[in-house]
C-alpha cells in the first residue's frame, strides 16, 4: 500500500466512518476540504479533518429529523460544493443512501431517477435545480415528499440547507451518532450510482462499503504520491471516477479536496495550486493540449524549436520506461537539463510542473493526445473501467505502462475475452446487480460470477489491455466487417483543426462522418493564417465555411483515411458549424458521445451524405 497511514480494520472490512473517525482522531488537524470563499474569490475557507467529522455528525441529525433512516436513498443534485460534499457523508453515517444526480439531466431523466430509487427526500442546488425537482412532488408516480434547497434565496418556500443544519445543531446526541455510523457494515449499500445513460434510461448500480473501499485500496497500491496530497474536485459527484477520487480515496489517505465549483474554473485552479496529481477525462487532456498547441503556434520560430528539442528529448526517455528500460545516463542527462530550462517553466505557466501522477478514464484516450503530453514530461496514465465495477478495472502505473493500453487489472479482478472480443471481468470490486425499483437486485454476472463489460479489446503477453471499442457501438458494414468509430474518430481528430468527429455506417456500405471544429485551436489556426473571424460563440460557424479551413479539414480526412484501411475510411463528411456539448444533448455529462442523439439530431444530413452512390476511385 502507497498510503502508510494506519487503516482501522481489514480492507475488506472497513467501512467509511471507520475512516472519518481515524481522520478526525489522528489527523484532525490537517486540511480535509477546501472551497473558493465566495464566487471569484481568491481566497479558500478550509476545514480539517475534526471539524469535517462535528458537522457530518451535526448533518446527520438535521438529516434524521426530516425522517431520514438507515436504507433510505437520499437524491442530490448540485455542484462540487461543501455542502454536497459534507451531506453525502452524513447521510452515509445515518446507514442512508446518497444518490447524486447530474446536474444536466433532463427533466424525464430526474423523473425517471426520483421514481426509481423510490427516495422521499431531494437536495437541490437553487432555482434552476428546483425547477425540475419540484413538479415531481405532485407526481403521484413519484414517492418524493420533499426538498431541501442549498440556496435559501431560492428555497421558495422549502426548506433550505441553512435550516436543517441549525436544526441538526440543536438536536445532535454523540451517543446517537457513534451508535449509528458504528451499525454500517462492509456490505451495506455506500451509494447508488446511475449511469448517464448514452443508449436509454440511466440504471441504478448499486456499490457497498466493501466494493468501493477494496477498490481504493487496491488503486492506492498502484499510484505512489505524496503523502495527505492535494486533489482538485471538478468533475461530477455522479461520476464515479469523482466519487473516488474526491470522497473515498481521500478518506482513505486523509487527503486534501479542493473544490471547485464550475468545471470551467478548473485550468485558473491548476494554476494557481500546482498540483501534484490530476485526473480529467479525455475530452479535457485534448483541450488542454488544444489550448498548448494554440500558444506554441504564437511563439517565434525558434523559441518552438528549443521546445520541440526538449519534446523529442522527453519522448524518446517515455519510450525507454515504457519498454521497461533503463534511461541511457546522457539522455537522462540531457532531458534534466530540457526539463529544467524549457519545459518546467512553461509548465509552471500552466501549474503543471508539480505532476507527480496525471490520469485519465472513460473513453479510449486519443494516442497523439497521449504522445503529445509525454513531449513535455507528463504521461498520462490511461486507466479503465465502468461504473459496475466500482470504477477502475485496469490502469498504468509508472513502473509499467504502454502508451495507448489502458494498463493492467488491479489486484482481487480477474479478466477474460469472450469469443467475440468482449471484456469479461471478475472481482469483489465487481458490483452485485442493477437496482429494481422495488429495492432488489437484478444480477448481471453469470453463474460463475463474470460480469460483461460491453467493451471490446485485446490482451497482450504482458497483460496489458488495449480496447478497441464499445461492443454495442461496433459498426457492422453492410458488407459484414466490424469497424470501431473510436478507432476512426481518433485518427481524424489528429489533426489539430478537427475537435470532435463521429461516424457513421451500420448497415451501409461505406462510412460517412459529421466533424467539429476544434474551439481553441481552430481560430488560432486561422488567425496564424490571417483568416479572421469575430470572438464568440459566432467563430466556429464561420471558419467552419471558410474555403480555407474547409480544405484543410479535406486534407485532414484524406491523411487519416491513409492510415485506415478502406472499410475504414471516411468517404463523405460534413463539417458542422457548432461544438457539442452536454447542455445541447450530444455528450453525457461526463463527456462522452451519445451517438443515438447525435443521429437522431442530424439525421437528414447523414441521409443526405448516403443521397448518391458512392463510386470507388
Amino acid at each position: 500500500m502507497t498510503t502508510k497511514l494506519r487503516l482501522p480494520g481489514r480492507p475488506e472490512e472497513l467501512t467509511l466512518p471507520a475512516l472519518l473517525a481515524r481522520n478526525a482522531a489522528e489527523y484532525g488537524d490537517l486540511p480535509a476540504l477546501s472551497w473558493r470563499t465566495a464566487p471569484g474569490s481568491s481566497d479558500w475557507t478550509t476545514l480539517g479533518w475534526a471539524e469535517v467529522r462535528r458537522r457530518v455528525a451535526v448533518l446527520a441529525a438535521g438529516y434524521a429529523a426530516l425522517g431520514v433512516e438507515r436504507g433510505d436513498h437520499v437524491l442530490i443534485m448540485m455542484g462540487n460544493r461543501p455542502e454536497h460534499w459534507l451531506s453525502d457523508l452524513a447521510l452515509v453515517h445515518l446507514g442512508a443512501v446518497p444518490v447524486t444526480v447530474y446536474g444536466t439531466s433532463a427533466p424525464g431523466q430526474v423523473a425517471h431517477i426520483a421514481r426509481h430509487s423510490r427516495a422521499r427526500l431531494a437536495l437541490v442546488e437553487g432555482a434552476r435545480e428546483l425547477a425540475r425537482w419540484e413538479p415531481l412532488l405532485a407526481d403521484p408516480a413519484v414517492p418524493l415528499e420533499r426538498l431541501v434547497v442549498a440556496e435559501a434565496a431560492d428555497a421558495a418556500g422549502h426548506g433550505t440547507y441553512a435550516s436543517l443544519y441549525a436544526s441538526g445543531a440543536r438536536l445532535h446526541r454523540a451517543d446517537a451518532f457513534e451508535k449509528a455510523w458504528r451499525e454500517a457494515r462492509p456490505g451495506d449499500p455506500l451509494t447508488v450510482v446511475y449511469t448517464s445513460g448514452t443508449t436509454g434510461d440511466p440504471k441504478g448500480v448499486r456499490l457497498t462499503h466493501r466494493n468501493i473501499l477494496l477498490q481504493a485500496v487496491r488503486l492506492d497500491r498502484r499510484v505512489a504520491l505524496p503523502e495527505h496530497a492535494e486533489h482538485i474536485c471538478y468533475l461530477p459527484f455522479a461520476h464515479i471516477a469523482e466519487r473516488i477520487l474526491g470522497i473515498y480515496l481521500p478518506l482513505l489517505r486523509a487527503a486534501h479536496v479542493r473544490m471547485v465549483a464550475d468545471p470551467a474554473a478548473v485550468a485558473p485552479a491548476v494554476r494557481e495550486l500546482h498540483p501534484v496529481q490530476f485526473f480529467g477525462v479525455p475530452r479535457v487532456w485534448e483541450k488542454l493540449a488544444a489550448s498548448v498547441r494554440a500558444v506554441l503556434a504564437q511563439l517565434p520560430a525558434g523559441q518552438r524549436e528549443a521546445i520541440e528539442a526538449a519534446n523529442g528529448l522527453a519522448r524518446t526517455r517515455a519510450g525507454h520506461r515504457e519498454r521497461g528500460e533503463a534511461v541511457p545516463a546522457a539522455l537522462e542527462a540531457s532531458y534534466a537539463r530540457a526539463k529544467e530550462q524549457v519545459l518546467d517553466p512553461l509548465l509552471g505557466l500552466a501549474g503543471l510542473d508539480r505532476l507527480v501522477w496525471t490520469a485519465s478514464a472513460t473513453a479510449p484516450m486519443p494516442i497523439d493526445v497521449v504522445r503529445f503530453w509525454a513531449g513535455w514530461g507528463i504521461t498520462i496514465m490511461d486507466a479503465w473501467g465502468l461504473t459496475e465495477t466500482s470504477g477502475v478495472c485496469t490502469v498504468n502505473s509508472p513502473d509499467a505502462f504502454r502508451l495507448g493500453s489502458v494498463g493492467r487489472p488491479i489486484d482481487g479482478l480477474e479478466l477474460r475475452l469472450a469469443e467475440d472480443g468482449e471484456v469479461l471481468a471478475r472481482g469483489d470490486t465487481v458490483f452485485g446487480g442493477y437496482l429494481r425499483p422495488d429495492g432488489s437486485l437484478e444480477a448481471a454476472h453469470d453463474a460463475d460470477g463474470w460480469f460483461p463489460t460491453g467493451d471490446v479489446g485485446r490482451l497482450d503477453e504482458d497483460g496489458f489491455l488495449w480496447l478497441t471499442d464499445r461492443k454495442k457501438e461496433l459498426i457492422v458494414t453492410s458488407t459484414g466487417k466490424n469497424v470501431s468509430p473510436a478507432l476512426v474518430e481518433n485518427t481524424v481528430k489528429e489533426h489539430p483543426l478537427i475537435g470532435q468527429a463521429m461516424v457513421h455506417g451500420d448497415g451501409r456500405s461505406y462510412l460517412v462522418a459529421l466533424l467539429v471544429l476544434d474551439a481553441e485551436l481552430a481560430p488560432a489556426w486561422a488567425a496564424a493564417r490571417g483568416i479572421g473571424a469575430t470572438s464568440g460563440s459566432g467563430t466556429l460557424a464561420e471558419l467552419a465555411r471558410h474555403p480555407a479551413v474547409r480544405e484543410e479539414v479535406a486534407r485532414a480526412v484524406e491523411a487519416a483515411n491513409a492510415r485506415l484501411n478502406r472499410t475504414e475510411q471516411i468517404k463523405r463528411y460534413r463539417l458542422l458549424t457548432a461544438e457539442w456539448g452536454p447542455e445541447s444533448g450530444e455528450l453525457t455529462p461526463s463527456l462522452k458521445l451519445r451517438r443515438r442523439v447525435v443521429r437522431e439530431k442530424y439525421a437528414d444530413l447523414i441521409e443526405g451524405l448516403y443521397a448518391e452512390p458512392y463510386e470507388a476511385p
